[in-house]
């Protein structure tokens, strides 16, 4: 009898390692499969505009004659809306997440938890157009500008989207961090702020470096609800003057591209992702290295 349930517990653990390594096998093959394709679908307009061009000229003119591909514009203000979400957005939710995991009222938590993931599940869309038609016009008037639509509110909005991820992340670092930590801080001498940020966030900081690392990708990847608050033009980027990202360049013009125009497009695509995986490696090593001291 106990032979028999060692021989199923076995077979059991069997099949469920062999169902994660076929799983994680199939993940790694698709990641594979879409850089093989953008690099085989982006690289040759790359080769035809030329890299110098296509990545430092200042000037998008995809249906102009001749057309005109420089992507630097699209590069810079990637960067620059994505920093300055980060720049806002972090701060507000590490606090956030600081002041629900351990300085709270229990009632205060029980109401804005819940208001917090229902700001997780909303679409994008949604964001952005509540930025179409409350930011955008708030922008123009306090700053008495032409038009709202600008690197400032899509700085905004960006800001306020990736606060979900930040704050739920990063309160359930805080949250997963043992009691006994705080316990002995606490014995020593240490006050409840002492605590907080001398003991338990330094020991929940790899997920609180996940929630910054979830925050960069939602910021980078956004492309329905900047095209909305941004203006969707191709100028260099200047916080009040109307903006494109690398993401909306791709979903303005891919359903009416052909051609050269099409192949552009994937070569943006190409740079996005190159973008992406250069900034999570960087952040991944900063964290290594944090861990290591």
């Amino acid at each position: 009898m106990i032979q028999s349930k060692s021989k199923s517990l076995f077979n059991t653990e069997s099949i469920a390692s062999a169902a994660f390594l076929i799983l994680g096998v199939i993940n790694i093959a698709f990641v594979l499969i879409i850089c093989i394709y953008l690099i085989i679908a982006g690289l040759p307009a790359i080769a035809k505009i030329g890299v110098v061009d296509f990545l430092f000229g200042t000037k998008w003119a995809s249906t102009a004659n001749p057309p005109v591909f420089g992507i630097l514009p699209f590069i810079l203000t990637s960067v620059y809306g994505t920093a300055g979400a980060i720049l806002i957005g972090l701060p507000l939710g590490f606090f956030s997440a600081v002041y629900l995991a351990k300085m709270a009222p229990k009632k205060v938590k029980l109401v804005i938890a819940p208001m917090i993931d229902l700001l997780a599940g909303i679409p994008s869309v949604v964001y952005g157009f509540i930025g179409m038609l409350v930011l955008v016009p708030c922008v123009q008037i306090i700053f008495n500008i032409p038009d709202g639509s600008s690197l400032f509110s899509a700085i905004i909005v960006l800001a306020i989207m990736i606060l979900p991820s930040i704050i739920k992340v990063s309160m359930t670092a805080i949250e997963a961090v043992p009691i006994e930590y705080e316990l002995g801080s606490l014995a020593l001498g240490a006050n409840k702020v002492e605590t907080v940020f001398r003991v338990v966030v330094p020991a929940a900081k790899s997920g609180i470096a996940a929630a910054v690392v979830l925050g960069v990708g939602r910021a980078i990847g956004e492309a329905m609800a900047v095209m909305m608050v941004a203006g969707n033009v191709a100028n260099m980027p200047s916080l009040f003057e109307s903006v494109r990202f690398l993401t909306t360049a791709i979903a303005s013009e891919m359903s009416y591209s052909s051609g050269l125009q099409r192949e552009a497009l994937f070569s943006i695509a190409l740079v996005l992702f190159v973008f992406i995986m250069l900034i999570n490696a960087c952040l991944n090593l900063i964290l290594k290295k944090g861990y290591k001291k």
